[in-house]
Parts: C-alpha cells; structure tokens; sequence
C-alpha cells in the first residue's frame, strides 16, 4: 500500500492533531487599566478584578472567571486582555462562535499582540474555517518565526486547503520537533509530494515507517488510509491490530465502527460507537453516526435523539443537519426543517442534497419560486461532473474528527 496515494482532498483523512503548547493560556492585565495587578483589592479596582480573573482561570472556574473578566470590562470597556481572556473562557468551554466574537474584540484593541491573533487561528482552525485561519496564523508567524504552534497549524491549514507547496515549506523547520509525529510526517510527505519535492516525500514517509513499527498509532493511520480507499476488511485487520495493542487509543472504535457499517454490520458498528462514547461522551461525530445507523434500520426517533446530541456538541454538521431536517419535514414540521437546512446550506453550500431537500421545504411551505430555484440550483450541481466527482469522493471519504480534537 502507498500511503502518498491517500491525498488530502479534504482535512478527513489525517489523524490526531497533537498541537503543541495550548494557546488557551490566560493573558496578562492589560496596560490600559494602568494600575499593578497587586495594588487593590477593591471591587472597583479593574486590577483586583482581573487579578480574581486570572486565579479563577488558573483553577478553570470558567463562571468565576468570566465574572471577574466582565467586571474588568464594566470599568475599563478598553481593556484588550479582558476581552482576550474572556475568548479563553470560551474556547475552554468550546464555544468557538462567542470565542471568536470576544477575541476579535481584543484584537481590535490590540492589533499587535500576537497571542490573540495565535487563538483567532486556532478558533477557526477548530471551526473547521481553514482559509480563515491562515492570516492570522501567518501574522503571528511573521512576528514570531519560532512559535512552534503557529508554523504547526499554518501547516496543516495550508494543506486542507491544497496550498501543498506552501504547506510543505512551513511544516518543514518542524522536523527536529516532530519528526516522531505520525500526523506531521503524513502531512508533510502529502504536501511534498503534491508539490513535487520528491527528497522531502520520501524523507517523511521514510520516517513515518521507520517510527511506526509496530505502534497502535500507526496501525489507526494506516486502517484509516484504507478505510478511505473503501478496503473495508484490510482496515478492521489494520484497527484490531492497533486494538490488541491499546484498546483505549482515541478515536480507534469510531473508526471500526466506520468500517462495520461500510461492511453492513450496523449492530457491530453500534457497539464501536458506544464505545468511544464511553472513552470521548463530547464527540459529536460517534452520535451523527450512531443516528445513520438508526435511520437505516428504521428507527427514526432514536436517530433523531441522536442526531441532536451530534448537533448540540457541535452546530456544524452539514449532514446531522440534513438528516434532522428529513426527519422534521416528514413528520410536517416544515417550519424545523427549513431552519435546519438554512444552516445546512450555509456550511455546505454546494451539497445538492442540501440544496434539493430545501426546494421541497420550501415548495411546501407555499413558497414556490424560491423552491423552484432551489431545485434548479440541486439539478445544475448534481449535472456538474465536478460535483458528481466530489459526490463520489465525499461518499469515499470517512470523517476524521480525531483532527479538531483536543491537543
């Protein structure tokens, strides 16, 4: 098997993301309030207050927290730092959507500090908003040539967008740090071979052998190549190999439970991904998984249970959407329904079922000439031969939520 043959058409088809050194670290008092941290313990003191800010952080009492950081704010509306650690409040509880709000906040005020704009890249990166995450993560790395973080995810966000070259060039200078990463060495050897530098694709791949051995994180990066290549009965070898060697490798049972529903084993696939809720209860790709297994078997309110337990860990997910959305309309909550697919076609605007789905909401609710387009748009995209190209990769493609994981 050539591993350089499964291309990073899209962000699915890596593994783990190990980001070093976490950007969600509190920031220091902002100049702005002019006084040492350490000066009062006034309640009125923006000092004292962002001082209990920091200490609340520090012990991840993120309710504490953000009440000390909003009080800071009521005293002193320009304080950088405040808005800045309110994003980290909400980037510890995952709400990237209010993360990026407070931290385009304390970018506005402080252009300059490259931490904020580190955790605007790694926001977006998190969203799944690779193009977006690039500027920021680039002005960091123009300021700060050696932060490990932002060349890391620089790297990668250039990849998923098919920059290979530029990928390539910036992943790189990582190699006396990472050359004993699986996924780095992946990344960099798909990004040198795409863009033609063959010593470079044959120096990471050479390394990514070498290091593998007998490793259960190889075996995964390897069932999960042919996973993606539809070889259904060598990836389960592949999986239980890396299972005999550490049961409880993340990420590994959604992934058998990918390769027993491919092969027709729903209640197989069941139990794989009620495993890895057990190991990861906050991924929200095993529930949007577990609900496709239901639909096929007919259970249709226990699909939907599930797909909003998918939709509730994360709101973007183009196919729980969908899916949630079928399930309204055919129950005639139509009015559901078209909220769901308006987000839906937001996240994935060229996705005829999308588009198709909508159209008949739309027809049913009486609005005739906007289904009509709708249904016209579905028919011109599923007539492109780009798009049926990119149907049938999407069908080929098994998701890879291990990539917005936690470092």
């Amino acid at each position: 098997m050539n591993i350089r043959s499964f291309t990073l058409l899209s962000p699915l088809v890596v593994l783990a993301l190990p980001i070093p050194a976490a950007a969600t670290k509190p920031l220091r008092l902002a100049a702005t309030t002019g006084q040492s941290a350490h000066t009062s313990t006034k309640p009125s003191d923006p000092a004292a207050l962002f001082t209990e800010g920091q200490e609340a952080l520090s012990r991840n009492d993120l309710a504490a927290a953000e009440k000390a950081f909003r009080g800071v704010l009521a005293l002193d509306p320009h304080s950088a730092a405040a808005y800045a650690n309110l994003g980290v409040v909400e980037m510890r509880r995952k709400n990237w959507d209010r993360a990026i709000s407070e931290l385009h906040a304390a970018e506005k005020l402080a252009p300059r500090m490259a931490g904020i704009r580190l955790n605007v890249g790694l926001v977006e990166y998190r969203r799944a908003n690779y193009a977006a995450a690039i500027a920021p993560l680039a002005s960091v790395l123009r300021d700060e040539p050696d932060s490990t973080q932002a060349r890391f995810l620089l790297g990668f966000c250039y990849a998923f967008v098919g920059r290979f070259a530029d990928s390539a060039k910036t992943l790189e200078p990582l190699w006396p740090q990472m050359s004993n990463n699986f996924t780095y060495l992946y990344v960099l050897g798909i990004s040198a071979y795409h863009s033609g530098d063959t010593a470079l694709d044959r120096k990471a791949m050479s390394r990514l052998v070498e290091v593998g051995e007998d490793k259960p994180e190889f075996h995964l990066l390897m069932g999960k190549a042919l996973l993606n290549t539809t070889e259904f009965e060598k990836a389960l070898g592949e999986f239980e190999k890396a299972e005999a060697a550490n049961p409880n490798l993340p990420f590994l049972h959604f992934n058998m439970g990918m390769a027993y529903y491919r092969l027709g084993k729903a209640e197989l696939a069941e139990a794989e991904y009620r495993k890895d809720i057990a190991l990861e209860p906050d991924m929200a790709y095993n529930y949007e998984q577990l609900g496709i297994v239901f639909l096929q078997q007919g259970r249709e309110a226990n699909a939907e249970k599930e797909f909003r337990e998918a939709l509730k860990r994360e709101p973007r997910m183009p196919t729980a959407l969908l899916e949630l959305a079928k399930l309204c309309q055919h129950r005639s909550d139509n009015q559901e329904a078209l909220k769901l697919l308006n987000s839906a076609v937001e996240l994935a605007p060229e996705n005829q079922n999308v588009h198709f789905a909508r159209g008949q909401v739309l027809l049913r609710l009486g609005r005739r000439e906007e289904g009509k387009q709708e249904l016209a748009l579905a028919q011109k995209l599923i007539n492109s031969n780009l798009n049926k190209d990119r149907a049938r990769m999407q069908d080929a493609v098994v998701p890879s939520p291990e990539l917005a994981s936690e470092p």
